[in-house]
């Protein structure tokens, strides 16, 4: 494989090049003798040999490509001394975006020009296929069939070790623990930090109570009848929706979320008592005036 393209992809992550442990020894001494001074950047200059044999290396990426799939020539880099890139648009509608390289050297007071690689890049605007990402982070709520199954993962921040249980017969013996989180028969609970973040998802969800039929209930959860209460410490902020005419019905809600649907909020009712009939029984004449 070309190394054109993992140099190109080291430089979108460049890190402070490692020193070896003698030359760190010596660094570490200059310290302590003499104040830090900026270390100067070697000064390249464009090879004008180099930079003009752009022919070369047109001729270098098509005996690789063909000449058919080579555009303008768009510029050149000095990547040392006597050391040059050449970079070409690539035709091909494929690659859009993407840019043919050519590289170019030659030895010191020598005249000929050696072509040392070609490859073909993306440029900035190129099409190129996003940073991998392992599934088990790509993976979203949501995301999971009825046919799905996930891996156990045996360090899971949002578990710990649960209590087994046990037989007993000593009256003495009573675990006195006031923790509704250790469920007894169950191998792992859940955690400090996969509470949390269950409670965060919650209250941020439009079931929470910054939702929008929050805003707009007149009652909130925590009075409604239809509110079914959940165990653990996580009672004292959520609850179970009971209400088949709420938009959460069967779902985790906030004591301080809300909707239409409260069982002790009411809208003011229509009257739907027939009108009184209307009967014209005037007898007498009517003076028509004009005006």
């Amino acid at each position: 494989m070309s190394s054109l393209f993992s140099d190109w992809l080291a430089r979108q992550t460049a890190a402070p090049a490692a020193v070896s442990a003698p030359e760190a020894d010596k660094a570490d001494a200059a310290k302590t003798t003499r104040p830090a001074r900026a270390a100067k950047p070697e000064k390249i200059v464009l090879d004008t040999q180099l930079a003009a044999a752009i022919d070369i290396a047109r001729s270098a990426i098509a005996e690789a490509a063909g000449a058919s799939v080579i555009g303008e020539h768009l510029g050149t880099v000095a990547e040392g001394t006597r050391l040059v890139t050449h970079y070409f648009v690539c035709t091909d509608p494929v690659y859009r975006g993407w840019r043919w390289v050519a590289v170019l050297a030659r030895a010191p007071r020598a005249k000929k020009v050696t072509v040392c690689e070609t490859a073909l890049l993306p440029g900035p605007d190129a099409l190129i296929a996003p940073e991998w990402v392992p599934w088990e982070e790509r993976l979203e709520p949501g995301d999971m069939t009825p046919r799905d199954t996930l891996p156990k993962l045996d360090r899971d921040p949002n578990l710990q070790p649960g209590f087994q249980q046990t037989e007993d017969n000593s009256a003495d013996n009573i675990d006195q623990i006031p923790n509704f989180e250790f469920g007894l028969g169950r191998e792992r609970v859940l955690s400090s930090d996969g509470l949390s973040a269950a409670a965060s998802r919650w209250e941020h969800s439009e079931a929470g109570g910054e939702g929008e039929f929050a805003a707009r209930a007149a009652g909130h959860c925590g009075s409604c009848g239809y509110l079914m209460p959940i165990a653990g410490s996580l009672r004292q902020k959520f609850g179970v929706c009971a209400n088949a005419w709420s938009p959460f019905d069967g779902r985790v809600v906030g004591l301080e979320s809300g909707c239409g649907a409260h069982s002790e909020t009411d809208v003011r009712r229509p009257n739907h008592d027939p009108a009184e009939a209307v009967v014209d029984d005037y007898s007498g004449e009517l003076e028509y005036q004009e005006g």
